[in-house]
Protein backbone atom coordinates (compact mmCIF):
# COMPACT_ATOMS: atom_id res chain seq x y z
CA UNK A 1 0.00 0.00 0.00
CA UNK A 2 1.00 3.60 -0.51
CA UNK A 3 1.73 5.76 2.51
CA UNK A 4 -1.60 7.55 2.21
CA UNK A 5 -3.52 4.29 1.91
CA UNK A 6 -1.73 2.78 4.90
CA UNK A 7 -2.38 5.85 7.06
CA UNK A 8 -6.05 5.67 6.14
CA UNK A 9 -6.22 1.96 6.98
CA UNK A 10 -4.54 2.47 10.36
CA UNK A 11 -7.39 4.80 11.28
CA UNK A 12 -10.02 2.34 10.00
CA UNK A 13 -8.51 -0.53 12.01
CA UNK A 14 -8.31 1.60 15.17
CA UNK A 15 -11.96 2.61 14.87
CA UNK A 16 -13.18 -0.89 14.01
CA UNK A 17 -11.13 -3.33 16.13
CA UNK A 18 -11.62 -7.08 15.80
CA UNK A 19 -13.27 -6.93 12.36
CA UNK A 20 -10.71 -8.48 9.97
CA UNK A 21 -13.18 -9.18 7.14
CA UNK A 22 -14.30 -5.55 7.20
CA UNK A 23 -10.68 -4.34 7.23
CA UNK A 24 -9.96 -6.58 4.23
CA UNK A 25 -12.90 -5.24 2.23
CA UNK A 26 -12.02 -1.62 2.97
CA UNK A 27 -8.34 -2.11 2.18
CA UNK A 28 -9.13 -3.44 -1.29
CA UNK A 29 -11.29 -0.41 -2.03
CA UNK A 30 -8.79 2.08 -0.64
CA UNK A 31 -5.91 0.66 -2.70
CA UNK A 32 -7.99 0.88 -5.89
CA UNK A 33 -9.18 4.42 -5.23
CA UNK A 34 -5.87 6.23 -4.69
CA UNK A 35 -5.60 7.20 -8.42
CA UNK A 36 -9.22 8.40 -8.37
CA UNK A 37 -8.66 10.65 -5.37
CA UNK A 38 -5.56 12.11 -7.03
CA UNK A 39 -7.55 12.86 -10.18
CA UNK A 40 -10.58 14.19 -8.28
CA UNK A 41 -9.49 16.36 -5.32
CA UNK A 42 -13.13 17.34 -4.79
CA UNK A 43 -13.75 13.88 -3.34
CA UNK A 44 -10.93 14.38 -0.84
CA UNK A 45 -12.26 17.78 0.19
CA UNK A 46 -15.77 16.39 0.73
CA UNK A 47 -14.33 13.41 2.69
CA UNK A 48 -16.29 11.04 0.47
CA UNK A 49 -14.07 8.03 1.26
CA UNK A 50 -14.25 8.66 5.00
CA UNK A 51 -18.03 8.96 4.78
CA UNK A 52 -18.60 5.99 2.50
CA UNK A 53 -16.90 3.52 4.85
CA UNK A 54 -19.09 4.57 7.79
CA UNK A 55 -22.53 2.93 7.84
CA UNK A 56 -25.42 5.35 7.94
CA UNK A 57 -27.00 3.18 10.60
CA UNK A 58 -26.26 0.02 12.61
CA UNK A 59 -29.15 -1.76 14.32
CA UNK A 60 -28.57 -4.63 16.79
CA UNK A 61 -31.22 -6.43 18.81
CA UNK A 62 -31.95 -9.58 20.76
CA UNK A 63 -34.07 -12.35 19.22
CA UNK A 64 -35.74 -14.56 21.84
CA UNK A 65 -37.65 -17.62 20.65
CA UNK A 66 -38.92 -20.96 21.97
CA UNK A 67 -37.67 -24.29 20.60
CA UNK A 68 -39.63 -27.53 20.21
CA UNK A 69 -38.69 -28.63 23.73
CA UNK A 70 -40.28 -25.50 25.17
CA UNK A 71 -36.90 -23.96 26.06
CA UNK A 72 -36.21 -20.27 25.50
CA UNK A 73 -33.34 -19.51 23.13
CA UNK A 74 -31.71 -16.12 22.55
CA UNK A 75 -29.86 -15.01 19.42
CA UNK A 76 -28.52 -11.69 18.24
CA UNK A 77 -29.99 -9.93 15.21
CA UNK A 78 -28.57 -7.03 13.27
CA UNK A 79 -29.06 -4.85 10.22
CA UNK A 80 -26.40 -2.51 8.84
CA UNK A 81 -27.93 0.18 6.62
CA UNK A 82 -24.77 1.25 4.85
CA UNK A 83 -25.46 3.77 2.11
CA UNK A 84 -28.65 5.10 0.53
CA UNK A 85 -27.18 7.65 -1.90
CA UNK A 86 -28.58 5.95 -5.02
CA UNK A 87 -31.61 4.12 -3.60
CA UNK A 88 -33.12 2.18 -0.68
CA UNK A 89 -30.78 -0.03 1.30
CA UNK A 90 -30.63 -3.42 -0.42
CA UNK A 91 -28.86 -6.55 0.73
CA UNK A 92 -29.46 -9.99 2.14
CA UNK A 93 -30.01 -11.50 5.57
CA UNK A 94 -27.58 -14.22 6.66
CA UNK A 95 -28.48 -16.76 9.35
CA UNK A 96 -25.32 -18.62 10.37
CA UNK A 97 -23.35 -19.20 13.61
CA UNK A 98 -20.39 -17.25 12.17
CA UNK A 99 -22.38 -14.02 11.83
CA UNK A 100 -20.97 -11.09 13.76
CA UNK A 101 -20.95 -7.33 13.26
CA UNK A 102 -17.65 -7.31 11.36
CA UNK A 103 -18.89 -9.82 8.80
CA UNK A 104 -22.19 -7.98 8.32
CA UNK A 105 -20.31 -4.69 7.88
CA UNK A 106 -17.97 -6.24 5.30
CA UNK A 107 -20.94 -7.66 3.39
CA UNK A 108 -22.87 -4.39 3.57
CA UNK A 109 -19.86 -2.37 2.44
CA UNK A 110 -19.32 -4.67 -0.55
CA UNK A 111 -23.04 -4.44 -1.32
CA UNK A 112 -22.84 -0.67 -1.79
CA UNK A 113 -20.47 -1.03 -4.75
CA UNK A 114 -22.05 -4.20 -6.11
CA UNK A 115 -25.48 -2.58 -6.24
CA UNK A 116 -24.06 0.52 -7.90
CA UNK A 117 -22.54 -1.62 -10.65
CA UNK A 118 -25.95 -3.05 -11.58
CA UNK A 119 -27.05 0.50 -12.61
CA UNK A 120 -30.32 -0.15 -10.72
CA UNK A 121 -31.39 2.40 -8.05
CA UNK A 122 -30.33 0.46 -4.95
CA UNK A 123 -28.23 1.44 -1.98
CA UNK A 124 -26.32 -1.05 0.13
CA UNK A 125 -27.11 -2.87 3.36
CA UNK A 126 -26.84 -6.28 5.03
CA UNK A 127 -28.20 -8.07 8.04
CA UNK A 128 -28.59 -11.37 9.79
CA UNK A 129 -28.20 -13.36 12.96
CA UNK A 130 -26.00 -16.00 14.59
CA UNK A 131 -29.04 -18.32 14.49
CA UNK A 132 -28.33 -21.62 12.73
CA UNK A 133 -31.34 -22.98 10.79
CA UNK A 134 -29.48 -26.23 10.10
CA UNK A 135 -31.12 -29.10 11.97
CA UNK A 136 -34.04 -26.95 13.15
CA UNK A 137 -37.65 -27.93 12.55
CA UNK A 138 -39.91 -25.76 10.40
CA UNK A 139 -41.72 -24.69 13.58
CA UNK A 140 -38.46 -23.60 15.23
CA UNK A 141 -37.38 -21.66 12.14
CA UNK A 142 -40.79 -19.99 12.03
CA UNK A 143 -40.58 -19.08 15.70
CA UNK A 144 -37.17 -17.51 15.22
CA UNK A 145 -38.12 -15.65 12.02
CA UNK A 146 -41.24 -14.19 13.60
CA UNK A 147 -39.26 -12.94 16.59
CA UNK A 148 -36.52 -11.55 14.32
CA UNK A 149 -39.05 -9.66 12.18
CA UNK A 150 -40.88 -8.34 15.25
CA UNK A 151 -37.91 -6.01 15.71
CA UNK A 152 -36.67 -5.64 12.14
CA UNK A 153 -40.03 -4.42 10.81
CA UNK A 154 -39.46 -1.09 12.58
CA UNK A 155 -36.53 -0.38 10.27
CA UNK A 156 -37.51 -1.66 6.81
CA UNK A 157 -40.07 -0.87 4.12
CA UNK A 158 -40.44 -1.08 0.35
CA UNK A 159 -38.92 2.37 -0.18
CA UNK A 160 -36.32 2.52 2.60
CA UNK A 161 -34.71 -0.91 3.18
CA UNK A 162 -35.45 -4.11 1.25
CA UNK A 163 -33.70 -7.23 2.61
CA UNK A 164 -33.29 -10.48 0.70
CA UNK A 165 -31.93 -13.95 1.44
CA UNK A 166 -28.33 -15.05 1.89
CA UNK A 167 -26.65 -18.04 3.54
CA UNK A 168 -29.23 -19.79 5.73
CA UNK A 169 -32.11 -17.69 4.41
CA UNK A 170 -33.98 -19.31 1.54
CA UNK A 171 -37.59 -19.41 0.42
CA UNK A 172 -38.83 -20.93 3.68
CA UNK A 173 -37.27 -18.22 5.82
CA UNK A 174 -38.33 -15.38 3.49
CA UNK A 175 -41.90 -16.69 3.67
CA UNK A 176 -41.97 -16.71 7.47
CA UNK A 177 -40.34 -13.25 7.62
CA UNK A 178 -42.76 -11.75 5.11
CA UNK A 179 -45.80 -13.24 6.84
CA UNK A 180 -44.81 -11.62 10.13
CA UNK A 181 -44.05 -8.29 8.46
CA UNK A 182 -47.47 -8.30 6.78
CA UNK A 183 -49.20 -9.15 10.06
CA UNK A 184 -47.43 -6.37 11.98
CA UNK A 185 -47.75 -3.64 9.36
CA UNK A 186 -50.93 -4.66 7.51
CA UNK A 187 -48.98 -3.84 4.32
CA UNK A 188 -48.51 -6.16 1.36
CA UNK A 189 -45.49 -4.54 -0.27
CA UNK A 190 -42.20 -5.49 -1.88
CA UNK A 191 -40.28 -5.24 1.38
CA UNK A 192 -38.41 -8.53 0.89
CA UNK A 193 -37.06 -10.11 -2.28
CA UNK A 194 -36.71 -13.80 -2.94
CA UNK A 195 -40.42 -14.26 -2.30
CA UNK A 196 -42.47 -17.21 -3.54
CA UNK A 197 -43.59 -16.96 -7.17
CA UNK A 198 -47.25 -17.09 -6.19
CA UNK A 199 -47.00 -14.07 -3.88
CA UNK A 200 -44.75 -11.53 -5.55
CA UNK A 201 -41.49 -13.31 -6.30
CA UNK A 202 -39.57 -13.15 -9.55
CA UNK A 203 -38.66 -15.94 -11.89
CA UNK A 204 -34.88 -16.52 -12.13
CA UNK A 205 -34.26 -15.08 -8.62
CA UNK A 206 -32.98 -18.38 -7.17
CA UNK A 207 -30.78 -18.91 -10.23
CA UNK A 208 -29.54 -15.33 -10.54
CA UNK A 209 -26.29 -15.27 -8.55
CA UNK A 210 -24.96 -18.50 -10.07
CA UNK A 211 -26.12 -17.61 -13.57
CA UNK A 212 -24.63 -14.14 -13.25
CA UNK A 213 -21.19 -15.40 -12.17
CA UNK A 214 -21.09 -17.65 -15.22
CA UNK A 215 -22.29 -14.87 -17.53
CA UNK A 216 -19.49 -12.66 -16.18
CA UNK A 217 -16.93 -15.43 -16.74
CA UNK A 218 -18.27 -15.88 -20.27
CA UNK A 219 -17.63 -12.20 -21.01
CA UNK A 220 -14.10 -12.40 -19.59
CA UNK A 221 -13.37 -15.45 -21.75
CA UNK A 222 -14.63 -13.60 -24.81
CA UNK A 223 -11.88 -11.00 -24.35
CA UNK A 224 -9.46 -13.80 -25.28
CA UNK A 225 -11.63 -15.20 -28.03
CA UNK A 226 -12.72 -18.19 -25.93
CA UNK A 227 -15.91 -19.75 -24.55
CA UNK A 228 -16.98 -22.31 -21.94
CA UNK A 229 -17.16 -25.10 -24.51
CA UNK A 230 -15.26 -28.15 -23.22
CA UNK A 231 -13.66 -26.38 -20.27
CA UNK A 232 -13.23 -28.16 -16.94
CA UNK A 233 -14.89 -26.10 -14.21
CA UNK A 234 -14.28 -26.45 -10.48
CA UNK A 235 -17.22 -25.19 -8.41
CA UNK A 236 -17.07 -24.84 -4.63
CA UNK A 237 -20.15 -25.05 -2.45
CA UNK A 238 -23.30 -27.03 -3.14
CA UNK A 239 -25.96 -24.52 -2.20
CA UNK A 240 -28.04 -22.24 -4.35
CA UNK A 241 -25.19 -20.36 -6.05
CA UNK A 242 -23.11 -23.46 -6.81
CA UNK A 243 -26.11 -25.39 -8.12
CA UNK A 244 -27.20 -22.75 -10.62
CA UNK A 245 -23.66 -21.84 -11.63
CA UNK A 246 -23.28 -25.52 -12.54
CA UNK A 247 -26.55 -25.45 -14.48
CA UNK A 248 -25.44 -22.45 -16.53
CA UNK A 249 -22.00 -23.98 -17.18
CA UNK A 250 -23.82 -26.97 -18.67
CA UNK A 251 -25.97 -24.63 -20.79
CA UNK A 252 -22.80 -23.08 -22.21
CA UNK A 253 -21.04 -26.37 -22.94
CA UNK A 254 -18.64 -26.52 -19.99
CA UNK A 255 -17.81 -29.53 -17.84
CA UNK A 256 -18.42 -28.99 -14.09
CA UNK A 257 -16.63 -31.63 -12.01
CA UNK A 258 -16.89 -30.68 -8.32
CA UNK A 259 -19.20 -29.77 -5.46
CA UNK A 260 -18.34 -29.18 -1.80
CA UNK A 261 -19.76 -28.40 1.60
CA UNK A 262 -18.24 -27.77 5.01
CA UNK A 263 -17.43 -31.47 5.44
CA UNK A 264 -15.46 -31.97 2.20
CA UNK A 265 -15.77 -32.16 -1.58
CA UNK A 266 -16.50 -34.57 -4.41
CA UNK A 267 -14.77 -34.84 -7.78
CA UNK A 268 -16.57 -36.46 -10.71
CA UNK A 269 -14.15 -36.77 -13.61
CA UNK A 270 -16.97 -37.90 -15.90
CA UNK A 271 -18.58 -34.51 -15.40
CA UNK A 272 -21.66 -33.49 -13.45
CA UNK A 273 -24.51 -33.74 -15.94
CA UNK A 274 -28.12 -32.61 -15.49
CA UNK A 275 -29.25 -35.84 -13.83
CA UNK A 276 -26.40 -35.62 -11.32
CA UNK A 277 -27.16 -31.96 -10.72
CA UNK A 278 -30.81 -32.83 -10.04
CA UNK A 279 -29.63 -35.39 -7.47
CA UNK A 280 -27.49 -32.73 -5.71
CA UNK A 281 -30.40 -30.28 -5.70
CA UNK A 282 -32.66 -32.85 -4.06
CA UNK A 283 -29.90 -33.88 -1.63
CA UNK A 284 -29.16 -30.33 -0.47
CA UNK A 285 -32.51 -28.58 -0.87
CA UNK A 286 -34.94 -31.29 0.21
CA UNK A 287 -33.03 -33.88 2.25
CA UNK A 288 -30.58 -31.27 3.57
CA UNK A 289 -27.92 -33.97 3.38
CA UNK A 290 -24.12 -33.90 3.02
CA UNK A 291 -22.27 -33.86 -0.29
CA UNK A 292 -20.47 -37.09 0.66
CA UNK A 293 -23.71 -38.91 -0.20
CA UNK A 294 -23.01 -38.13 -3.88
CA UNK A 295 -20.50 -40.97 -3.98
CA UNK A 296 -23.12 -43.42 -2.70
CA UNK A 297 -25.20 -42.65 -5.78
CA UNK A 298 -22.27 -42.24 -8.18
CA UNK A 299 -19.43 -44.50 -6.96
CA UNK A 300 -17.03 -43.51 -9.76
CA UNK A 301 -16.76 -40.09 -8.13
CA UNK A 302 -14.31 -39.52 -5.26
CA UNK A 303 -14.81 -37.75 -1.93
CA UNK A 304 -12.22 -36.01 0.20
CA UNK A 305 -12.96 -34.81 3.72
CA UNK A 306 -12.03 -31.26 4.71
CA UNK A 307 -8.91 -30.96 6.86
CA UNK A 308 -8.91 -27.81 9.00
CA UNK A 309 -5.29 -28.40 10.04
CA UNK A 310 -3.78 -27.70 6.62
CA UNK A 311 -3.06 -24.27 5.10
CA UNK A 312 -4.81 -24.98 1.82
CA UNK A 313 -8.09 -26.26 0.42
CA UNK A 314 -7.50 -29.44 -1.57
CA UNK A 315 -10.52 -28.68 -3.76
CA UNK A 316 -8.47 -26.03 -5.56
CA UNK A 317 -5.84 -28.63 -6.51
CA UNK A 318 -8.32 -30.20 -8.94
CA UNK A 319 -7.15 -29.31 -12.45
CA UNK A 320 -9.40 -26.92 -14.32
CA UNK A 321 -9.50 -23.97 -16.71
CA UNK A 322 -12.31 -22.15 -14.87
CA UNK A 323 -12.86 -21.81 -11.11
CA UNK A 324 -16.17 -20.66 -9.65
CA UNK A 325 -15.76 -20.18 -5.86
CA UNK A 326 -19.36 -20.19 -4.62
CA UNK A 327 -19.18 -21.11 -0.94
CA UNK A 328 -17.99 -18.43 1.50
CA UNK A 329 -15.44 -15.70 2.22
CA UNK A 330 -11.69 -16.40 2.14
CA UNK A 331 -11.94 -19.96 0.81
CA UNK A 332 -9.01 -19.37 -1.59
CA UNK A 333 -5.75 -18.34 0.07
CA UNK A 334 -2.35 -17.66 -1.49
CA UNK A 335 -1.45 -21.37 -1.56
CA UNK A 336 -4.74 -22.26 -3.25
CA UNK A 337 -4.34 -19.45 -5.80
CA UNK A 338 -0.80 -20.58 -6.67
CA UNK A 339 -2.05 -24.16 -7.07
CA UNK A 340 -4.86 -23.07 -9.38
CA UNK A 341 -2.43 -21.12 -11.58
CA UNK A 342 0.10 -23.96 -11.59
CA UNK A 343 -2.58 -26.41 -12.72
CA UNK A 344 -3.68 -24.27 -15.63
CA UNK A 345 -6.65 -22.29 -14.31
CA UNK A 346 -6.89 -18.93 -16.07
CA UNK A 347 -10.42 -17.77 -15.32
CA UNK A 348 -11.88 -17.20 -11.82
CA UNK A 349 -15.36 -15.77 -11.36
CA UNK A 350 -16.53 -15.33 -7.78
CA UNK A 351 -20.04 -16.50 -6.95
CA UNK A 352 -19.44 -15.99 -3.21
CA UNK A 353 -18.66 -12.73 -1.44
CA UNK A 354 -14.89 -12.10 -1.11
CA UNK A 355 -13.90 -15.79 -1.37
CA UNK A 356 -10.26 -14.95 -2.19
CA UNK A 357 -7.79 -13.51 0.32
CA UNK A 358 -5.83 -10.38 -0.70
CA UNK A 359 -2.64 -12.42 -1.27
CA UNK A 360 -4.61 -14.83 -3.42
CA UNK A 361 -6.02 -11.96 -5.48
CA UNK A 362 -2.50 -10.67 -6.06
CA UNK A 363 -1.45 -14.09 -7.37
CA UNK A 364 -4.29 -14.02 -9.90
CA UNK A 365 -3.53 -10.48 -11.03
CA UNK A 366 0.23 -11.08 -11.29
CA UNK A 367 -0.37 -14.16 -13.44
CA UNK A 368 -2.87 -12.41 -15.76
CA UNK A 369 -5.72 -14.67 -14.68
CA UNK A 370 -9.14 -13.46 -15.80
CA UNK A 371 -10.32 -12.63 -12.29
CA UNK A 372 -13.88 -11.45 -11.65
CA UNK A 373 -14.22 -10.14 -8.07
CA UNK A 374 -17.44 -10.92 -6.21
CA UNK A 375 -18.80 -7.39 -6.18
CA UNK A 376 -18.98 -7.59 -9.97
CA UNK A 377 -19.24 -11.29 -10.78
CA UNK A 378 -21.93 -12.20 -8.25
CA UNK A 379 -24.04 -9.06 -8.70
CA UNK A 380 -26.63 -11.10 -10.61
CA UNK A 381 -28.47 -12.01 -7.42
CA UNK A 382 -29.09 -8.45 -6.31
CA UNK A 383 -29.74 -7.43 -9.91
CA UNK A 384 -32.72 -9.77 -10.12
CA UNK A 385 -33.76 -8.67 -6.63
CA UNK A 386 -33.91 -5.19 -8.11
CA UNK A 387 -35.96 -6.54 -10.99
CA UNK A 388 -38.28 -8.20 -8.45
CA UNK A 389 -38.72 -4.79 -6.78
CA UNK A 390 -39.64 -3.30 -10.15
CA UNK A 391 -42.21 -6.02 -10.82
CA UNK A 392 -43.71 -5.53 -7.34
CA UNK A 393 -44.00 -1.78 -7.92
CA UNK A 394 -45.76 -2.33 -11.24
CA UNK A 395 -47.92 -5.19 -9.91
CA UNK A 396 -46.90 -7.53 -12.73
CA UNK A 397 -44.63 -10.49 -13.44
CA UNK A 398 -42.18 -10.93 -16.29
CA UNK A 399 -41.61 -14.27 -17.98
CA UNK A 400 -38.58 -16.44 -17.25
CA UNK A 401 -37.11 -15.50 -20.63
CA UNK A 402 -37.59 -11.77 -20.02
CA UNK A 403 -35.90 -11.85 -16.61
CA UNK A 404 -33.01 -14.02 -17.83
CA UNK A 405 -32.49 -11.69 -20.79
CA UNK A 406 -32.41 -8.66 -18.48
CA UNK A 407 -30.00 -10.45 -16.13
CA UNK A 408 -27.69 -11.36 -18.99
CA UNK A 409 -27.77 -7.78 -20.28
CA UNK A 410 -26.94 -6.41 -16.80
CA UNK A 411 -23.97 -8.78 -16.40
CA UNK A 412 -22.65 -7.89 -19.86
CA UNK A 413 -22.91 -4.19 -18.95
CA UNK A 414 -21.19 -4.72 -15.58
CA UNK A 415 -18.34 -6.50 -17.32
CA UNK A 416 -17.93 -3.75 -19.90
CA UNK A 417 -18.08 -1.02 -17.25
CA UNK A 418 -15.39 -2.75 -15.16
CA UNK A 419 -13.22 -3.42 -18.21
CA UNK A 420 -13.46 0.13 -19.54
CA UNK A 421 -12.94 1.78 -16.14
CA UNK A 422 -9.86 -0.32 -15.40
CA UNK A 423 -8.41 0.76 -18.72
CA UNK A 424 -9.30 4.43 -18.15
CA UNK A 425 -7.42 4.43 -14.84
CA UNK A 426 -4.31 2.76 -16.19
CA UNK A 427 -4.78 -0.88 -15.13
CA UNK A 428 -6.20 -2.68 -18.18
CA UNK A 429 -7.48 -6.17 -17.44
CA UNK A 430 -7.68 -5.52 -13.68
CA UNK A 431 -11.35 -6.15 -12.92
CA UNK A 432 -10.76 -5.49 -9.21
CA UNK A 433 -9.81 -1.87 -9.86
CA UNK A 434 -12.45 -1.55 -12.54
CA UNK A 435 -15.26 -2.75 -10.27
CA UNK A 436 -14.14 -0.75 -7.24
CA UNK A 437 -13.68 2.49 -9.16
CA UNK A 438 -16.83 2.23 -11.27
CA UNK A 439 -18.99 1.46 -8.22
CA UNK A 440 -17.35 4.21 -6.17
CA UNK A 441 -17.81 6.89 -8.83
CA UNK A 442 -21.56 6.28 -9.09
CA UNK A 443 -22.09 6.44 -5.33
CA UNK A 444 -19.61 9.27 -4.76
CA UNK A 445 -21.20 11.51 -7.37
CA UNK A 446 -24.64 10.96 -5.84
CA UNK A 447 -23.24 11.79 -2.39
CA UNK A 448 -21.67 14.99 -3.75
CA UNK A 449 -25.02 16.03 -5.23
CA UNK A 450 -26.87 15.42 -1.93
CA UNK A 451 -24.57 17.43 0.36
CA UNK A 452 -23.01 16.52 3.69
CA UNK A 453 -25.59 14.07 5.05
Amino acid sequence: MSGAAWAFMEDVIAKNPGEPEFHQAVQEIVESLMPVLERHPEYRKAKILERIIEPERVIMFRVPWVDDRGEVQVNRGMRVEYNSAIGPYKGGLRFHPSVNLGIIKFLGFEQVFKNALTTLPMGGGKGGSDFDPKGKSDNEVMSFCQSFMSELFHHICGNCDVPAGDIGVGGREIGFLFGQYKKLTRQFEGVLTGKGLNWGGSLIRPEATGYGAVYFAEEMLKTRGESFAGKRCVVSGSGNVAQFATEKVLDLGGKPITFSDSSGFIVDEDGIDRDKLAFVMHLKNVKRGRIKEYTDKYPKATYQAADPKVDHNALWAVKCEVALPSATQNEININDANTLVKNGCYCVSEGANMPTTPDGVNVFLENKVLYGPGKAANAGGVAVSGLEMSQNSMRLSWSREEVDQKLHSIMVNIHENCRATAEEYGTPGNYVNGANIAGFLKVANAMMDQGVV
